[in-house]
């Protein structure tokens, strides 16, 4: 599996706008989409990715929505 580097994932503008208005004080999962292509990139998986065979899909999204999975189920 290869990996394709990607810049920074945004987020839709009518996804964001719809986000605000449920959420207008703000929600911690929407903080954290926003700010977690600031400290981990996709670069930063690059030696663990093969130069050959189909892309795989963006470690940093995976990764993101594993950290939302994990925040989604805490009591």
């Amino acid at each position: 599996m290869s990996l394709n580097l990607q810049p920074g994932y945004t987020v839709p503008a009518e996804t964001a706008k719809v986000a605000k208005a449920i959420f207008p004080k703000g929600n911690l999962c929407i903080t954290m989409a926003d700010h977690l292509d600031s400290f981990v990139s996709d670069q930063d998986f690059s030696t663990l990715f093969s130069n050959q065979g189909q892309p795989g899909v963006s470690p940093v999204r995976l990764a993101l929505v594993t950290i939302l999975q994990y925040i989604m189920w805490m009591p």
